[in-house]
């Protein structure tokens, strides 16, 4: 690969920021192209002696247990897509780049010392960072890859660092380092958002343009506007999805710049469409709008079901089996790597006491790598309108050892095709890691209805020598429509 000419380079580049300050200055409206010399600058950094590298590899840069922002010191440019706006004022001196403008895997943000930057990096612009540039003095100067706020778990791009009491963040990008680092192609790409439910969102969304279906406000905040007038900077709305029996909930964050903080709130149901977020503290994940126009509340309110109006198809305590016993029967227990199956455990933990419990655990096997199914009986949803499934979880040492919920409607229930059937993850709640080890995790209710055939539902444990904990399940049911 050819080494960049840095000082036509930056020519090129001092060149653009000019034209693009006017813009800045006096005109907001999104440019429908880039600069000859903003193309030029893009084409020298790309034709370089770099590395395009991958949103979820810079995020792995920054070690959190060492709280310490990490700086770039390799020739290394990301690549995404922007999925916030600031348009509405919304968003403050940042914004979010995903890694694809469908279907993401991961996102970062990117903070600046720049408030309306949508006129440059508009919602689908395909975005350039040079994390290590070369400065006119000659000397590189890498961003750092770090927390904004110490512990939000927000992995973010900054032009610096600070250090208090608490421990060490990175800060905005300066005007320079902006022009330097931050090249927009001529690319703006549909973003289209990530279907997903309440119930899915977690960390790794942050930065995600997101849509759930099926979501009104509470209640009880009919007649209230987006923004409270009590507040001084965030009010929250909360969010609520009918999930059979109960509400799946989560905040709407709105900001008190916002330049729709006065609009009421719509009482229907429908689809919203938001960037994930976390609070300032970082205690919760929150979805924050672009615009109300991505707020389409136009159907009816939804109705819970009743839970008298459905009775039993498949329930499992376990206590028909021995301790020790390997589960089986109409299960399907397979060992796809290492020699650990599931087997019947009665448990002393204080969540669950006395149950007997399907237990799976790597602890001592020896093996380089486990991986082990246990899969229900096969499921007829096509017999009957609505299908829910629940079940009780618990760990001890989970150490990044992995507990998946899958559905399967294609895999024709032999040993030999576990692996190449087509298996689909649930929202169903598992126990995180955190938990202390004698609770017991309810799942929630996991609608099975957008799925139809003959299904079978999977619990697919993952480890390897280093990581070695145990999962345990019980009272797994399916609840079906009388």
């Amino acid at each position: 690969m050819k080494t960049i000419n840095f000082k036509n380079y930056l020519l090129a580049l001092l060149t653009s920021v000019a034209i693009m300050s006017c813009v800045q200055d006096d005109d907001f409206s999104v440019p429908e192209s880039v600069g000859t010399e903003e193309n030029i600058a893009l084409t020298e950094l790309l034709s370089g002696d770099i590395n395009l590298v991958s949103i979820s590899e810079v995020k792995a840069m920054y070690d959190s247990s060492s709280e310490m922002p990490f700086r770039v010191d390799t020739n290394i440019v990301v690549k995404g897509y922007v999925t916030s706006s600031d348009l509405t004022g919304n968003f403050y001196k940042e914004f979010y780049l995903q890694d694809s403008p469908e279907n993401p895997t991961a996102a970062i943000k990117i903070i600046l010392s720049q408030v309306d930057s949508y006129n440059r990096f508009n919602k689908g612009r395909e975005v350039y960072i040079n994390l290590n540039p070369l400065f006119e003095s000659g000397v590189p100067g890498g961003l750092y890859i770090g927390e904004e706020r110490v512990g939000n778990e927000v992995i973010t791009i900054g032009g610096g660092t600070e250090s208090d009491q608490y421990g060490t963040t990175v800060t905005s990008l300066t005007q320079s380092q902006m022009d330097a680092t931050l090249i927009r192609s001529e690319i703006t790409e549909e973003i289209v958002p990530l279907n997903v439910q309440f119930s899915q969102i977690a960390s790794v969304h942050v930065g995600m343009f997101v849509q759930i279906d099926n979501v009104e406000f509470e209640d009880n905040l009919a007649g209230l506007r987006y923004f409270d007038p009590s507040e001084d900077y965030d009010t929250q709305r909360t969010l609520q999805s009918c999930s059979g029996f109960s509400y799946s909930n989560m905040n709407l964050e709105t900001s008190g710049f916002a330049n729709y903080k006065n609009e009421m709130l719509p009482t229907g149901n429908g689809s919203v469409a938001g960037v994930v977020s976390k609070t300032y503290d970082g205690s919760s994940l929150i979805l924050a709008l672009n615009t109300t126009d991505d707020v389409d509340f136009s159907g009816s309110r939804c109705e819970l079901l009743n839970v008298d109006d459905f009775g039993i198809l498949f329930e499992e305590d376990f206590e028909a089996y021995a301790n020790f016993d390997q589960i089986s029967g109409n299960w399907t227990n397979y060992i796809e790597e290492g020699s650990r199956d599931w087997i019947a455990r009665t448990t002393t933990d204080t969540g669950n006491p006395g149950s007997r419990i399907a237990q799976i655990s790597a602890y001592n096997s020896g093996d380089a790598s486990t991986v082990s199914w246990l899969i229900t009986p096969q499921i007829d949803l096509d017999a009957q309108e609505f299908e829910f499934f629940d079940f009780e979880s618990s760990n001890s040492f989970s150490d990044g050892s992995e507990l998946e919920l899958l559905i399967s409607t294609d895999w024709d229930g032999t040993d030999a095709s576990v692996s190449s059937a087509t298996w689909t993850s649930l929202p169903g709640t598992i126990v995180p890691d955190a938990t202390y080890y004698k609770d017991w995790i309810y799942s929630g209710l996991v609608d099975l209805s957008p799925y139809s055939g003959n299904a079978h539902i999977a619990f697919k444990y993952t480890a390897n020598s280093g990581n070695t904990g145990t999962y345990e399940i019980d009272n797994v049911k399916v609840l079906v429509q009388n």
